[in-house]
């Protein structure tokens, strides 16, 4: 990309930051502080927060600078009433956060498909994250048609015995409607030995969703490390994603330190913030 190290590390130099500044300090509330010339947007995985509150994962996410969350059940509860609906999106509103989408959701069933649609509508979202079984995906596919509410569909790597790989899901789905989709996990991706840079170009026409990671190792022994310490290119993925329009949103998925997530989540924003910038 044409920086020196000594270059590139100022520009990624929020994570050094963290020990020492508030977050409010490293990662300002100014809306216009961000100015990144790709069209993706940066947001959170509650699922990184899945220790903590609602109300503490929101807070979070907002003194990480991060305007959209996709939101999983602990935070935003299946049986969930419409009246605790309007709760939860008071609270956003507050916290000036969107919730682009929930999940993953997890379908079983043909009335688990019926009940995660209900779902996802009372949430007023246009994505769900989920996970039905393959024999499912024809119903799965009605009520996308019937809600207008998109379907990507998450793969979980070496032990996932229904997705473990982007194309497993894309080949069962290329043939449906458009709305049928991917979220593509780098982490689980790369834990395949799948470069995550080619399997989104491969699959970019269903790619609806990323969940953004670093893992230690390229293989079923990797687990999640911050972003820039691990085996993925995430320099080589922004630019994927940037030369290929992705219009979405890059969430951010920290698995590690489930009960002191803040710091590693906050110093893997730091890093892609930094890799954007020279771009």
């Amino acid at each position: 990309m044409g920086q020196s190290r000594r270059d590139f590390l100022k520009l990624a130099g929020l994570s050094t930051a963290i020990g020492s500044l508030p977050l409010s300090a490293v990662f300002p509330e100014d809306k216009g502080a961000y100015n990144m010339p790709v069209p993706y947007t940066l947001g959170m995985a509650s699922y990184t927060f899945r220790a903590f509150t609602l109300d503490q994962t929101l807070e979070m996410t907002r003194r990480l600078g991060l305007k959209k969350i996709t939101l999983k059940d602990m935070h935003l509860p299946m049986n969930i009433t419409a009246q605790e609906m309007a709760v939860v999106q008071k609270k956003m509103n507050e916290a000036g956060i969107e919730l682009s989408s929930c999940g993953v959701v997890y379908m079983k069933t043909a009335e688990e498909i019926h009940k995660a649609f209900v779902y996802a509508k009372l949430a007023g979202i246009k994505m769900m994250v989920g996970v039905p079984e393959q024999s499912l995906l024809g119903l799965a596919e009605e009520k996308v048609k019937e809600t207008d509410i998109a379907l990507a569909i998450h793969n979980h790597g070496p032990t996932d015995q229904r997705f473990p790989s982007p194309e497993s899901a894309y080949s069962l789905i290329r043939n449906m409607d458009k709305r049928m989709g991917l979220c593509i996990d780098v982490g689980h991706t790369q834990r395949l030995g799948l470069d995550p840079s080619s399997e989104v170009e491969r699959f970019f026409d269903r790619l609806l969703d990323v969940h953004i990671k670093d893992v230690s190792s390229a293989d079923a022994k990797g687990s999640t490390v911050e972003i820039g310490r691990g085996v993925i290119d995430t320099p080589k993925l922004l630019r994927t994603l940037a030369k290929l329009k992705y219009a979405g949103t890059l969430h951010f998925e920290h698995e590690k330190d489930q009960k002191d997530s803040l710091p590693g989540v906050a110093e893997s924003v730091g890093y892609v913030r930094g890799v954007l910038a020279t771009l």
